[in-house]
């Protein structure tokens, strides 16, 4: 089988290139990249230097529902009459998405004054998340975890959000966001859906162990699996860490207030991501019980009566 074909998109972001991929053998595109018609024509090309018409592509498949990785999606699919497909827990934020946006600004605002984030800092981010040009309604098949798409797997992959995939076809893992080869996904933040999201994303991260092939990330170029994997347990167990240290410190706090002891000031986007990463490792030390919610609106911490604070290694292994 032909190699994977990656082809760089949405370059210029914050958080680095988008990677979308061409399996020309399966006339398969992962993760087009986000709307636009600059990268709309780099991934064309990319497509047929891979040795495979554009309006040949038969599967477009989608690690997760965020716009930098599904936004071309629909077009692509459009032009080839091909067929998308998702996980089900996010297939309606691309197949409803006007819909499933009003939903989901709702609920991340309900979300963030639970998490403690100030009244201002809420409506920062609502302006901050402007709508993408994507259509109202797109047609999306959605799939369980273990469903085969075009001679590959489709495995559930949550932590980054509750619906992320990977696939995996002819050696190849395609892993989205879930391992990103220089910096650490988020988890918190990435999708307000999700009650306990870091356990998930360790659980996943324990999963994608036992692939031995070649590994290709949604942003960046390949990397070895099981080093970035022990580095990302590790910032996750250090982060735990100072997370009930805080906690001690200030004999109880909000997420927010966390976030703030372990960030600084954050504005923009970062207010969602730091509240969140804060919320999530408090969420997983609490159901741990080396520390205790004492408060829900908004949500707050201190440590368990029966728990000196350290954090579990079981969270870890």
């Amino acid at each position: 089988m032909t190699e994977p074909h990656r082809i760089a998109v949405n370059e210029g972001s914050p958080e680095g290139s988008n990677s979308a991929y061409v399996l020309p053998d399966r006339g398969v595109v992962v993760d087009p990249g986000p709307p636009g018609d600059d990268d709309f024509e780099r991934l064309r090309a990319g497509i047929e230097a891979a040795g495979l018409a554009s309006t040949d592509v038969e599967h477009v498949v989608l690690t997760h529902w965020h716009a930098d990785h599904v936004g071309l999606a629909p077009r692509l699919a459009d032009a080839a009459d091909a067929t998308i497909h998702m996980h089900w827990r996010d297939a309606p934020l691309l197949a409803e998405y006007r819909e499933a946006r009003r939903r989901r600004t709702r609920r991340d605002a309900a979300v963030l004054a639970r998490w403690g984030v100030p009244a201002e800092r809420i409506e920062e981010v609502r302006k901050r998340d402007a709508p993408s040009a994507l259509p109202d309604r797109t047609p999306v098949v959605a799939h369980e975890g273990g469903d085969a798409v075009a001679g590959g797997e489709l495995l559930h992959t949550p932590g980054h959000t509750e619906g992320h995939l990977a696939f995996r076809c002819d050696g190849a893992l395609f892993v989205g966001d879930t391992v990103l080869p220089t910096y650490t996904p988020n988890v918190g933040g990435s999708d307000t859906r999700a009650e306990n999201p870091l356990p998930d994303y360790l659980r996943t991260l324990r999963r994608l162990l036992r692939h031995d092939g070649e590994c290709y990330p949604g942003h960046g170029e390949g990397l070895s699996l099981p080093e970035r994997v022990e580095t990302i347990r590790a910032h996750h167990r250090e982060r735990a860490e100072r997370v009930a240290e805080r906690v001690d410190g200030r004999g109880e706090g909000t997420p927010w207030e966390i976030a703030v002891d372990l960030f600084g000031e954050m504005r923009g986007v970062h207010v969602k991501f730091g509240a969140g990463e804060a919320a999530a490792h408090l969420r997983a030390l609490a159901a741990e019980s080396a520390v205790s919610r004492v408060g829900s609106d908004p949500e707050r911490y201190a440590l368990d009566g029966s728990s000196d604070g350290a954090v579990p290694a079981s969270l870890f292994e």
